[in-house]
């Protein structure tokens, strides 16, 4: 059976691009009218398709005639506003010709951060899709801001927590270049184009490079982290260019396109959702805590040492820099824990509490190695 027999997919998401998006009016409406043309064409092969869409920001800075990168926060929020109504419009209009409804779903990270929304925005996802509604998904730039800890940074990533969080069974990432190359292209002309990719390793991170254009946030390096998540939940990953005819339905006849990742070792939704969820709050523990954790030991209030930043019980944290928990006190309450033995915790916090900081089953390690279905061996003959 070939790698890419995607006979069996059924459920996919579709990532575009702010390059591909954008024109000196605003919106490349040759562009749009295609890409909806192909998704219908999909959508009547019988797949199910989530739309991830860049390009609010950059078709509101054109709006508004400005051709530089736009840095400040304020006017970011205010080209998103311009520029999002009015994607949507076009969106709408194309495919409603196909007799497509459109939903608009605009996410924060708060939204992924907390489990009952994060479940919640599932729930939603998956009832659109039962309905037979086309969800088209973009990061809501308007509130969302870096400092405050709300944006998800690129829509790269976006798609790709879109695609863990529905299980979807292949990612298309569609940009302005080919497909990941063995060296940058526009600076080196003997730069070749990866067909397919078993397994991320060093090399291939530094192949990808550095980060977007002019208006765009990511770049070949935030599509290569964005496969990674996406890889976690045993999806199957494109990265091709939006601009080839009728690549969509290319990709999904299994056609050597851009390049094509393996999908790896799928976790569980709920410690993909630990995995994924962004957090900057901490707790810090010794070395003994840490083999026992290790050991899928449960995280005990004598192995804390310190606690940085507050939270609630019951959302993410990062331990130390190797792991991230749920754990079942807030941090004014483990402040109060910290270094004691477990006897002390329902003195301190009550009697109906756990008798543990975090389970092992609330733990979910970020630095270890990846695990990938293929080997490296066959990763070495690709490059």
């Amino acid at each position: 059976m070939s790698e890419r027999d995607f006979s069996e997919v059924r459920r996919i998401v579709v990532k575009v691009g702010t390059n591909l998006l954008s024109s000196d009016e605003g919106v490349s409406l040759s562009f749009l009218a295609s890409l909806c043309e192909q998704i219908a064409h999909i959508r009547m092969m019988g797949y199910q398709v989530v739309l991830v869409t860049s390009g609010a920001i950059g078709i509101g800075a054109r709006m508004l005639n400005i051709r530089e990168r736009v840095t400040s926060v304020k006017l970011r929020q205010a080209c998103a506003s311009i520029g999002q109504p009015y994607l949507m419009h076009h969106y709408s209009t194309f495919l409603s010709s196909y007799h497509i409804i459109t939903s608009q779903i605009l996410l924060t990270t708060e939204l992924f951060r907390n489990r009952r929304t994060y479940l919640n925005t599932r729930n939603t996802l998956e009832t659109l899709l039962s309905l037979g509604v086309l969800p088209i998904c973009n990061e809501n730039d308007t509130v969302s801001t870096a400092e405050i800890g709300s944006a998800f940074g690129d829509n790269d990533r976006l798609s790709a927590y879109i695609a863990s969080k529905i299980d979807a069974d292949l990612l298309i990432i569609l940009s302005d270049v080919q497909g990941l190359f063995s060296s940058d292209p526009s600076s080196d002309p003997s730069a070749q184009l990866i067909s397919e990719v078993p397994v991320i390793d060093d090399r291939i991170v530094t192949a990808a490079g550095g980060s977007g254009s002019t208006f765009a946030t990511g770049g070949m390096k935030t599509k290569i982290k964005a496969v990674e998540i996406a890889s976690r939940a045993g999806c199957k990953c494109v990265i091709a260019s939006g601009r080839e005819k009728m690549i969509l339905e290319q990709i999904a006849a299994g056609r050597e396109v851009g390049t094509y990742f393996y999908p790896g070792k799928k976790i569980s939704q709920r410690q993909r959702w630990i995995r994924n969820a962004q957090t900057s709050v901490r707790i810090i523990i010794d070395q003994g805590a840490v083999n026992a954790i290790r050991k899928r030991k449960s995280l005990l209030p004598s192995g804390v040492t310190a606690v940085e930043g507050s939270f609630s019980a019951g959302s993410v944290v990062m331990i130390n820099s190797i792991a991230k928990a749920v754990p079942s006190f807030d941090s004014t309450e483990l402040q109060q824990l910290i270094g004691r033995h477990s006897r002390d915790i329902r003195k301190i916090t009550g009697s109906h509490r756990r008798d543990v900081i975090a389970r092992p089953e609330d733990i979910v390690f970020i630095d270890e190695q990846k695990v990938y279905v293929q080997d490296n061996k066959k990763q070495r003959d690709l490059l």
